[in-house]
């Protein structure tokens, strides 16, 4: 299901975005943050089939802007390792615990859509997530991690029935950890 942010005719005589659309847009913008939550839930999920792993990884993925980052930290190093998406998708999927927990809450903006020089505009979401993955032998690891989510929105074309339209478009950036704590 591709979301986008329709922009009428008036729409397109300006770049500049409305209030009413930019509320559409943070909905887009939130609403496919919420999309990653669900697809790493899955992704680390041990009970999910190989293939369906993999069809969940490849959605995943669609919702970034190109070569994209997301950092991993652990309680014990103070290191942040930063991955390509697909390769940080395939990191999750190999850890090794028999069950993988992974819960985000209290996502938010944390700064406002700012124009840049080339047209786009870019804000800050702000996710935490609870990370508890578990062993048969009883090991346990569990950690909280505040992430910032960078968020591209720009205007995109399409051909619809011969005709061009265009509409805003959200895809998620770098996802940048600021913070581990148990």
């Amino acid at each position: 299901m591709m979301l986008v942010a329709m922009m009428g005719t008036a729409m397109a005589q300006t770049a500049d975005i409305s209030p009413r659309r930019k509320q559409a847009i943070d909905s887009l913008a939130l609403e496919k943050v919420k999309d990653l939550s669900k697809y790493i839930s899955i992704i680390g999920d041990k009970k999910t089939a190989y293939s369906e792993a993999v069809r969940v990884m490849d959605r995943a993925e669609e919702l970034f802007a190109p070569d994209s980052e997301m950092g991993v930290s652990s309680l014990s190093s103070t290191d942040i390792n930063y991955y390509k998406v697909r390769k940080y998708f395939e990191r999750l999927m190999a850890l090794n615990y028999d069950k993988v927990n992974i819960k985000w809450y209290d996502i938010h903006y944390i700064s406002d859509l700012e124009r840049q020089p080339d047209g786009r505009y870019v804000g800050v979401i702000t996710v935490y997530q609870r990370f508890e993955g578990t062993s048969d032998d009883g090991m346990t690891y569990k950690d909280t991690t505040k992430k910032d989510i960078t968020i591209y929105v720009e205007r995109k074309k399409t051909q619809i029935s011969g005709r061009t339209i265009e509409f805003w478009d959200v895809m998620l950036g770098d996802i940048r950890v600021t913070e581990t704590s148990a």
